[in-house]
């Protein structure tokens, strides 16, 4: 009975620990929501490297002409895979304003991998203004701010429908089933074969929807399997510590009797 209370003491404590550990939120909340298969969910997840590469190649060549990703740095892109040279190259396709110099001037320089990922717009005002008035949301954390994360941001991204009869729009309004309250500011980003791959995955809405979903929950949480992989040692830790816990208590009161 002592060892059997022991074991659902464990698997109490287990429970608690996984109930409170971060993770993807549920699509509680989203219409149409429909839920996918990741590599990175449950606790023994991973991010596929190719995936998330090819979704920052979305963000870079698609989504970067209006989001920002103002919390990433483009040396976090060596978790993607990119190695320091390919990193500087990267970063190096675009500019920053730095000083003064000498002379007590601003000047223009190719941006460093330790600087922050370029914004597409000076403020919030330049934003808008060319948005008509819609301000576009930085995508940094945009997996953990919306629920259902990566279901939430594939669903937006193929979600664009023809508006229902008696639907009407206003003035750069959209349909999309999955956006609460269904009208959406941002025209349909993605179609077919608008952004080349260098693998042989195919080059779809679809396809592309999956993989920048990636890439953003990579984003808003870098270190998710540091995370993981640390909980899991714990976890271990703990049960062999219970484990001996046991044994000690045994072999302390072995000789009392009740």
């Amino acid at each position: 009975m002592k060892r059997l209370s022991m074991i659902k003491i464990t698997l109490s404590f287990m429970v608690l620990v996984l109930a409170f550990a971060p993770q993807a939120q549920a699509s509680e909340g989203s219409h149409d929501l429909e839920e996918q298969h990741w590599s990175f969910s449950g606790p023994f997840g991973t991010f596929d490297r190719g995936a998330l590469q090819r979704g920052f190649q979305v963000y870079t060549q698609v989504c970067a002409a209006c989001h920002s990703l103002k919390y990433l740095s483009y040396r976090n892109l060596s978790d993607l895979g990119y190695d320091e040279s390919q990193i500087k190259a990267i970063a190096a396709e675009n500019t920053a304003m730095d000083g003064p110099n000498d002379e007590g001037e601003m000047f223009e320089r190719p941006m460093r991998p330790s600087d922050a990922f370029k914004s597409p717009y000076s403020n919030d005002q330049e934003a808008r203004y060319a948005n008509n008035g819609a301000l576009p949301p930085d995508l940094s954390l945009i997996a953990k701010a919306r629920a259902g994360g990566a279901d939430y941001i594939y669903g937006i991204l193929t979600g664009y429908e023809e508006p229902p009869e008696g639907v009407v729009l206003g003035n750069g309004q959209h349909w999309n089933k999955v956006m609460p309250g269904n009208k959406i500011a941002m025209a349909a980003p993605l179609s077919d074969d608008i952004v080349g791959y260098s693998d042989e995955s195919p080059t779809t809405k679809e396809q592309y929807s999956r993989d920048v979903a990636q890439f953003l929950t990579w984003a808003a949480e870098p270190k998710m399997e540091i995370r993981k992989r640390t909980g899991i040692k714990v976890i271990l830790f703990l049960l062999v510590f219970a484990g001996i816990m046991y044994a000690v208590k045994r072999k302390i009161w072995v000789g009392v009797k009740h």
